[in-house]
């Protein structure tokens, strides 16, 4: 974004010089083919950034985690307002509040990598690992922030989407976001984590680990979904049998002391 900008603060300055020496008709035209030459760099640009996994994806229109996902997202709506709020009024702030508003003031603090790196360590010493079975009395529930961090426990999909909220919140634009489920191998069973973009990298942050490892770093899973503002997204079955095809032969990324901890 700020190349983009400072690209059309240089294309605006060419015209302005044009009109400057009488040339009206010039100027206008030399801003309409710079203006193109940039959009099109930026959509180059854009494409030259992989996909998540490498792998290619669909939209879903329906499903069971669409309807997870968009009943989470109301409540990540209803959690941000509150965070306003809190920055308006911070006398009445409720104690979840104050403790994600902290988190994403210790993650503005730094930039890039740091940043990412900062909010994922927060995010993860401050919840203790719970199954929603022991916590909720179901199989599986996913929980907005400020309620992952009242009660203080959670599970792998509770820590992404805290830090999901967390990041965003930090200055991290949505479309460099996703929470991805993924198929542990090793353990056989699905998992959360949170996927950030840094610069052409994809960076992943497990609730098992304060090491950010990038996506093709991570062996022997098999990435499912990918969510976001814009819904959710399938891993397509070509992609997935390449992904199997690499995963089954590979050693788990995940560590044998990692896998024995709640999900």
């Amino acid at each position: 974004m700020s190349i983009r900008i400072a690209a059309r603060g240089l294309a605006a300055l060419s015209v302005f010089l044009l009109a400057a020496f009488g040339n009206p008709g010039g100027a206008r035209a030399q801003w309409q083919i710079n203006v193109a030459a940039i959009d099109l760099g930026a959509a180059l640009h854009a494409q030259s950034v992989p996909d998540l996994f490498g792998l290619d994806s669909v939209a879903l229109a329906r499903g069971e985690i669409l309807t997870k996902w968009n009943r989470v997202a109301a409540e990540i709506a209803a959690d941000r307002d509150v965070l306003r709020r809190c920055r308006e009024a911070a006398v009445t702030c409720p104690a979840p509040a104050q403790k994600l508003l902290a988190v994403i003031a210790e993650g503005q603090g730094r930039e890039g990598r740091a940043r990412i790196g900062t909010i994922n360590r927060a995010i993860n010493l401050a919840i203790k690992p719970m199954s929603d079975l022991a916590q909720w009395g179901v199989i599986d529930r996913w929980s907005a922030p400020l309620e992952t961090l009242g009660s203080g426990r959670g599970d792998c999909e509770d820590y992404a989407i805290a830090k999901y909220v967390a990041l965003g919140e930090a200055g991290i634009g949505e479309n460099d976001l996703r929470l991805v489920i993924v198929r542990d191998l090793s353990l056989g069973e699905d998992h959360a984590m949170l996927a950030v973009r840094d610069g052409e990298k994809w960076l992943l942050l497990d609730n098992r680990r304060l090491v950010l490892l990038e996506d093709g770093e991570l062996q022997r899973v098999e990435p499912l979904f990918a969510l976001n503002r814009d819904g959710v997204r399938e891993f397509t079955p070509s992609a997935l049998a390449d992904a199997r095809t690499g995963a089954a032969a590979a050693p788990s990324s995940l560590g044998e002391a990692e896998q024995q901890s709640e999900r």
